[in-house]
């Protein structure tokens, strides 16, 4: 198992209320995509901060990421709602 820090911003933060975790990452994470499903399945708040993943935007390591990205070697991945401005 790998232990990764995940940061959660906005409303993800506000639905889960953490702003940061450490994991230990079970085998079969090959992907953000599949993190997002794994937590998913963690508890309602989870479920709900997670529900609409292609509606959510990830950083690996403080690089913007697609949600393929993989996962492994990764010590930091952010969840946060797409970003708007003017």
């Amino acid at each position: 198992m790998a232990s990764v820090t995940l940061l959660y911003f906005a409303r993800i933060r506000e639905q889960i209320g953490l702003a940061e975790e450490q994991r230990e990452l079970p085998g079969g994470i090959a992907t953000v995509r599949d993190l997002m499903a794994w937590l998913a399945g963690m508890d309602e708040r989870y479920e709900r901060a997670f529900a609409e993943p292609e509606k959510l935007r990830c950083a690996i390591d403080q690089v913007m990421s697609p949600l393929d990205a993989a996962t492994d070697g990764a010590e930091e991945i952010a969840f946060f709602p797409p970003v708007t401005g003017g």
